[in-house]
């Protein structure tokens, strides 16, 4: 039955052949004026150099962990860390040149043919990073099993894991302060100070604002859930040899082949590439499409498909439908807390109306509102995760956990294609204000906009509810490779550990809003010197140095990434060199805890300011211009480092630390702890 691995390799070549397709077909949009290609050229010349100059920063990185696995490990998990650094980079990438180039054209047809046809070219320049994540993903997991053989992956893939890992990290944190101090500059100096609209052309901070949100909301974004996915993966197929019987609260025991088991996760996988496709078919523009519904249609049926695959694969592949049960269980909670998350998030709902009517009074009380909602929210995906782990350990133990959250991920293509829907419809927004076309064009571009950004809160739910189970998998993969059964709350190493885990997301989540601040006030000064020395630039009479505060941006972006990136790879290492493996498990169950909690509250608090002020704009409370108006700005720009830079990047931070403690726990074991 190995041999049915090959079906995975092919399934993500044929979703990097339709993400070829789909990007050719984007191309062939027409760009609009001569004005709209001068802009979008700027945007998409600034986001393409930004990932240069990441990426030969964090070559330094790699070749330095690559020498540090080789030695200390094997160097077999060494070359599989660089592998799978290479593939994340690639699908970067891929992701921002069809993003950069599907922008300007979603501008174009809004003015050309309206929003249905807008509607189909942004969501199809976003699905490219999707099925090219998904696509590289599975290609690298797939051609490692091929190559090496089931049993003999499994005991390597984990460096694959980790070089996926650490790239993502480095581009989350990154791209986040890159686009937030942008994001901050422009929006304190042009709306607040000089009241100017978002993403006018007078404003020197807007180039840079629109290639944050390519290098943050897509490369960002898509590398995050990258990471997901193959952690899931790995932490299945590691499950996979260290677990020979399975004795469910439901149904009958049954026992694990390592071949049968590792290779149920990777054809589920495929199936899911497959449906992501459908999926995006069903994805249909028209004059009178309601955005919303034809993005959630594409979700359901790519969805549907998966679960009949499950049954299927779970039943003639490992004889059982328990497996299948914990699957559909993971897509299930991953759903749920999709919907939670847009419930918290959404213009629609009360608790984001409640944040705009705050506004009418101050600032003050929309951020003390604001951070309640976030907290509030964090009760309800706290409780779906809960029952999502206790159901699939019924259906299939540890192992059930695992593909509870391949089961969640199995359709990341479809959800990172309606996440980056998002920045690309932005990026139009900005275009057409740059550009000067009819109101209407902005018109469409902002509703696409608006569902973009539930979109997006949806999608970093997702990512927080599929990084609990995915690090929570890998814990439990940890915990069979150094035969830890048990947490000791007794033994004060134990407790040591727990104490440090639990403070990193704190710490960490400093360290990047920091970084943030930091960045913003270069911005906010290289702003307000332009417009005090060119009156011009008011007047329209003269240009913005553009080119200045995407330098600024993008130079602070790769200073601050260090400390906070390289703080995931040191802790685990630290403590399991020092206190040893239990104290270890402490750490990663502190920081499972409490790193959890804060990125769906900053996730959720974000994305809540976000669309309180963007109902405000249109038309409540005083419309822009207005007190409450100036009230929300502010509160969007706290909450822009929150669900885009810190929550998000605390998704990746657990999931690293605890593939990093897999990696080297052959060391921590041998050492045995210093003290």
């Amino acid at each position: 039955m190995e041999h049915l691995t090959i079906l995975a390799p092919l399934a993500a070549l044929a979703a990097l052949a339709f993400a070829y397709g789909l990007s050719a077909w984007v191309n062939k949009v027409d760009e609009g004026t001569d004005r709209m290609k001068e802009i979008a050229g700027y945007i998409r010349e600034g986001s393409m150099a930004f990932l240069k100059r990441q990426y030969t920063t964090m070559a330094i990185v790699v070749a330095i962990l690559f020498l540090i696995i080789g030695i200390f490990i094997t160097w077999m998990t060494a070359v599989l860390y660089v592998y799978g650094a290479l593939l994340t980079i690639l699908a970067g990438l891929f992701g921002m040149r069809a993003a950069t180039r599907g922008n300007v054209r979603t501008a174009s047809s809004a003015m050309q043919s309206g929003i249905g046809k807008a509607l189909k070219v942004s969501f199809r320049s976003g699905a490219v990073m999707g099925l090219c994540v998904a696509g590289l993903g599975l290609f690298g997991i797939g051609t490692v099993m091929i190559l090496l053989g089931a049993v003999d992956a499994a005991e390597v893939i984990t460096g694959f894991g980790l070089g996926v890992s650490t790239m993502a990290l480095f581009a989350r944190v990154g791209g986040g302060i890159y686009t937030k101090a942008a994001d901050v500059g422009a929006d304190l100096v042009g709306k607040v100070e000089a009241g100017i609209p978002e993403d006018d052309p007078r404003n020197p901070a807007v180039i840079a604002d629109n290639v944050g949100d390519n290098v943050g909301d897509i490369a960002g974004m898509g590398t995050d859930l990258l990471e997901s996915y193959v952690g899931a993966l790995v932490s299945a197929i590691t499950l996979s040899i260290v677990i020979t019987n399975v004795t469910p609260q439901i149904g009958e025991a049954f026992v694990l082949n390592p071949v049968t088991a590792s290779l149920f996760p990777i054809l589920l996988s495929a199936v899911g590439i497959v449906a992501s496709i459908i999926g995006v078919l069903f994805v249909r523009g028209g004059n009178n499409v309601n955005p919303a519904s034809a993005l959630h249609m594409g979700t359901y049926v790519a969805g549907a498909i998966v679960i009949v695959g499950a049954i299927i694969l779970s039943r003639c592949i490992l004889g059982t439908f328990n497996p299948a049960g914990a699957v559909i269980v993971g897509l299930f909670v991953g759903m749920a807390i999709g919907k939670i998350t847009e419930i918290y998030t959404s213009a629609d709902y009360k608790s984001v109306k409640s944040i705009a009517a705050q506004c009418e009074t101050g600032a003050a009380t929309n951020i003390i509102s604001g951070f309640a909602v976030g907290m509030l929210s964090t009760v309800a995906p706290i409780i779906c995760i809960v029952i999502g782990i206790l159901v699939s350990n019924a259906f299939a133990g540890i192992y059930g956990i695992a593909l509870a959250a391949v089961g969640m991920l199995s359709t990341t293509a479809m959800t990172v294609a309606i996440d980056a829907f998002g920045p690309v419809s932005d990026n139009a927004g900005g275009i057409a204000e740059m550009s000067e076309l009819p109101k209407e064009v902005r018109e469409i571009t902002d509703k696409l906009d608006s569902v973009g950004n539930t979109t997006a809160a949806i999608g970093k739910g997702f990512a927080i509810g599929s990084a609990a189970l995915t690090a929570l998998a890998l814990f439990a993969a940890y915990s069979e490779i150094v035969g830890l059964r048990a947490i000791n709350l007794v033994n004060p190493l134990v407790i040591a550990g727990l104490f440090l885990g639990a403070t990193l997301p704190f710490f960490f989540s400093a360290l990047t809003m920091n970084s943030v601040g930091k960045a913003a006030f270069q911005m906010i000064d290289e702003v307000r010197r332009q417009f005090r020395e060119d009156p011009g630039i008011m007047a329209g009479t003269s240009k913005p140095n553009y080119a200045r505060c995407v330098d600024i941006s993008t130079k602070a972006a790769l200073r601050e990434m260090v400390a906070p990136g390289l703080l995931a790879i040191i802790g685990p290492v630290l403590v399991g060199i020092v206190l040893g493996t239990e104290a270890l498990g402490g750490m990663l169950a502190g920081a499972m805890g409490s790193g959890i909690l804060i990125a769906i509250m900053m996730a959720n608090a974000g994305g809540a300011w976000d669309n309180a002020k963007k109902y405000i704009e249109q038309g409540h409370h005083g419309g822009k211009g207005s007190d409450a108006h100036k009230a929300a700005v502010v509160g969007d720009t706290v909450g822009d480092p929150f669900k885009d830079t810190s929550g998000p990047s605390i998704n990746t931070l657990i999931k690293l630390m605890t593939i990093v403690a897999i990696v080297f726990s052959d060391v921590f074991m041998r050492i045995g702890g210093l003290i």
